[in-house]
C-alpha cells in the first residue's frame, strides 16, 4: 500500500516541480519584457524649481503621463528656486549636460532667447516632433495673454507656459461692509474713496497694501492702463531697449501711493510677500497679490470673508483697461539632444496641454489655465461657482487683446532691474528722496544693466 502512496506522492511532487518551473520561466519573460520595455522606452530629464507640495504635483503630472505610454520617461527633478534652476541649466548646457526641459521664471526669457543655439523654440520642436495622431497642436488654443510673454514679433510660441500667475486684488469683505463700502472700486480713483471710508470708520488701521510691488504697482499698472514701461516694445522689438516708467502715468500713480500713507489708506510692506500678513491679520483692508497666492489667502486669512477683484485701472489715463501681465514660469526646450528625446518631449507638451491636465493644475495651485478649453472645463466642473473668484484672474486676462504695452515684459538683467526698482520704492515710501528722483535713479541703474545685456547680446 505505502509503495503506490510512493509513486503518486513522487508523481504530485514532479508535477508541482514542474508547475512551478513554468511558472518561474513565465514570471522570467515577463521580467525580461518588462525589462526590455524600461529599456526600450525614451526617457527626458525636466528640472523643475517647484518645491514642496507644488512639486509632489509636478511628480503627479510627469506620473500620469509615464502610466498613459510606454515610449517615454519624464524624469522630474527639482534644482531649487528660479534663479538656482536657470543657473544649474546654463551651467549644465555648456558642460554638454543639460537636461531636455528646464523650467525658468518670466523675468529669465531675455535671457534664454540670447543664447544663441542654446534652445529649441517649441513653435519648432512642436512642427518637426509633435505626434500627428489625436489633437493636433493648436497655438490658437492657449490663452494669448499668457502665450504672448513667450513668444518672438512673429508670434511664435519660444517655450511652454507652466505655472502662469497675474496680480489680483484681495478683499476684506467684512472690514468693508463694516466701514460703508458698497461697491468695489474699479479705477484709482474709486479705489482712494474707497480706502478713505475704511480709515476714517476705523473698520481697520490700513487700507491697502501690497506684495511684489514692482511687479503689481510699477509693470502691470503699465500694462493695465496701456502705457509703455520701456522702450522697443518693452523689449519685444530689440535688446537695444531703455525704461520709460519716469516720464509716465507710472509717476503719478507713485505719488499717489506716496500722499496716501499719510493717512494709511496706503500702507508699503515690502519686498516679496513680505506684506501679506497685514491682509491676514485684518490690518489692512485689501492687498494686491498673486492669483496663485488665492490657496494661501484661503489658509491664512482666518476670522473674516475675503473676496478676489480685477486690478483697479486709472481713469484719467484709460477708458477701458487693458489685461494685466503675468508671473511665473515656462518650460525651455534646450538643444543638443536626440530625435528621439524630443519627440518625448513633444508629446509629453501635447499631453501637458490636455484640458484635463490643465483645468486640475490650475485647481490644485491657483495657476492659470494655459488653454481656454481649460478653463471652460473648470466652469463647467463648478469650480469657479464652488471658489467664488478664482476666475477673475482669467477674465481679467482676457478681457481685452494684448497690446505692445501690455503683451509682456523682455528686459535683460530683468530679475536685477526689479531690485533695483524695489530698493528705490523702499527709498521713495519711506520719505528718503522724492518720487520723481526715486524713479529718475532706478530708471538710470536699470539702463546701465540694460546697456550691460545689450553689449553682450546685441
Amino acid at each position: 500500500m505505502r509503495r503506490p502512496t510512493h509513486h503518486a506522492s513522487t508523481r504530485t511532487t514532479a508535477t508541482a516541480t514542474r508547475r512551478l518551473a513554468s511558472l518561474a520561466l513565465a514570471i522570467g519573460f515577463a521580467s525580461a519584457s518588462a525589462s526590455a520595455s524600461a529599456l526600450a522606452a525614451t526617457e527626458v530629464e525636466w528640472w523643475h524649481a517647484m518645491g514642496g507640495g507644488l512639486g509632489k504635483k509636478v511628480d503627479e503630472i510627469a506620473a500620469d503621463f509615464n502610466a498613459s505610454q510606454d515610449d517615454y520617461v519624464v524624469k522630474p527633478v527639482f534644482k531649487g528656486n528660479y534663479s538656482e534652476t536657470m543657473t544649474s541649466a546654463i551651467a549644465a548646457f555648456r558642460a554638454g549636460k543639460g537636461p531636455d526641459i528646464v523650467q525658468i521664471f518670466e523675468v529669465g526669457t531675455a535671457t534664454m532667447m540670447s543664447a544663441k543655439g542654446a534652445i529649441v523654440p517649441v513653435h519648432q520642436l512642436m512642427a518637426d516632433f509633435a505626434p500627428q495622431e489625436g489633437t493636433a497642436f493648436d497655438p490658437n488654443a492657449y490663452l494669448s495673454a499668457v502665450t504672448g510673454y513667450y513668444t518672438d514679433t512673429d508670434g511664435k510660441m519660444l517655450s511652454m507656459p507652466f505655472n502662469s500667475s497675474t496680480p489680483v486684488t484681495y478683499y476684506n469683505k467684512d472690514v468693508l461692509a463694516k466701514a460703508g463700502v458698497d461697491s468695489l472700486p474699479q479705477t484709482w480713483q474709486e479705489m482712494g474713496a474707497a480706502l478713505k471710508k475704511v480709515v476714517d470708520s476705523g473698520a481697520a488701521s490700513c487700507g491697502l497694501t501690497t506684495t511684489w510691488p514692482s511687479w503689481v504697482m510699477l509693470e502691470n499698472f503699465s500694462a493695465r492702463n496701456d502705457v509703455p514701461f520701456a522702450s522697443q516694445a518693452n523689449g519685444f522689438a530689440g535688446t537695444d531697449t531703455r525704461l520709460e516708467f519716469n516720464t509716465t502715468a507710472v509717476v503719478d500713480h507713485i505719488q499717489r501711493l506716496d500722499d496716501w500713507q499719510a493717512d494709511k489708506r496706503f500702507v508699503f510692506g515690502g519686498r516679496f510677500d513680505d506684506a501679506a500678513p497685514k491682509f491676514y491679520s485684518g490690518e489692512c483692508a485689501m492687498m494686491m497679490g498673486s492669483s496663485a497666492s488665492y490657496a494661501g489667502v484661503k489658509e491664512s486669512a482666518k476670522g473674516f470673508e475675503f473676496g478676489v477683484a480685477p486690478l483697479p485701472y486709472d481713469s484719467d489715463v484709460i477708458e477701458t483697461p487693458q489685461n494685466s501681465i503675468i508671473g511665473g514660469a515656462s518650460l525651455w526646450v534646450l538643444s543638443g539632444h536626440s530625435d528621439e528625446e524630443y519627440q518625448g518631449v513633444a508629446k509629453f507638451f501635447q499631453y501637458l496641454s490636455k484640458p484635463e491636465v490643465q483645468a486640475d493644475w490650475h485647481q490644485f495651485t491657483g495657476y492659470l489655465p494655459i488653454t481656454t478649453a481649460a478653463a471652460e472645463l473648470t466652469r463647467e466642473q463648478g469650480f469657479y461657482a464652488e471658489n467664488p473668484g478664482t476666475d477673475v484672474a482669467i477674465t481679467q486676462m482676457t478681457s481685452a487683446t494684448p497690446t505692445e504695452n501690455s503683451k509682456g515684459l523682455r528686459l535683460g538683467n530683468m530679475v536685477q532691474i526689479r531690485d533695483v526698482i524695489n530698493e528705490e520704492l523702499e527709498k521713495i515710501f519711506s520719505g528718503k528722496e522724492s518720487v520723481q528722483d526715486g524713479l529718475d535713479n532706478a530708471v538710470k541703474r536699470g539702463d546701465s544693466l540694460l546697456e550691460k545685456f545689450e553689449r553682450a547680446n546685441g
